[in-house]
């Protein structure tokens, strides 16, 4: 098993990849979970842009979110046996996806090492558009800026339709806080958006 995740590391899956139609047949995962690459391949050209997509947003930082991606396929590559199909396979990528992120944030905070909103330095290229003097953010931008627990809620509730219920606990907090959560956020949001920030 330690071949996809080798694959994946070096890249021989292309973060830019464009994602092939929609999930793969159940066949496909049976047989990955059997150690076919070929299979698991087909899984992560299905599933990776989408995983990347929510790994970004909820990091706000493109080289954290594609590690995250990586980390992500590589549990579900070691995990895949325990699929049971009671979900959609994307569902099951996307909680994986999500776990990544919170763990990663959690071990940054461990070693001290707070998470800083766009912490590339300004003149190096990391994929992210900034604004220019006297010009508006645009909204991913905005939502790069939230602070981490306002943006990872809005991520999951806003913009992956999540139910409050749902996001709380995939992000381990209460109900209430995660609507409170989500309130700042909207504040923050639009304030930004309209330049009264």
């Amino acid at each position: 098993m330690a071949v996809a995740a080798t694959v994946v590391l070096t890249g021989a899956f292309p973060m830019s990849a464009p994602a092939a139609p929609d999930v793969p047949d159940h066949s496909d995962v049976d047989r990955a979970a059997a150690g076919d690459t070929g299979a698991f391949e087909r899984i992560y050209r299905a599933h990776e842009g989408r995983i990347y997509g929510v790994c970004l947003r909820m990091t706000g930082v493109p080289h954290a979110a594609e590690e995250c991606t990586q980390a992500t396929f590589i549990r579900a590559w070691e995990n895949l046996h325990r699929f049971e199909k009671r979900s959609a396979l994307g569902s099951w990528l996307h909680r994986i996806a999500v776990n990544e992120v919170l763990g990663r944030a959690r071990r940054q905070k461990r070693r001290g090492a707070h998470l800083k909103l766009l912490a590339e330095a300004p003149d190096q290229d990391d994929g992210i558009t900034r604004p220019r003097d006297g010009d508006g953010l645009d909204l991913e931008d905005a939502i790069a800026r939230l602070p981490e627990g306002a943006r990872h809620v809005f991520v999951l509730v806003a913009v992956y339709g999540h139910s409050h219920a749902e996001a709380a606990d995939q992000l381990g907090i209460a109900e209430g806080t995660c609507k409170a959560q989500l309130h700042r956020a909207r504040k923050l949001l639009k304030a930004r958006l309209t330049g009264n920030d």
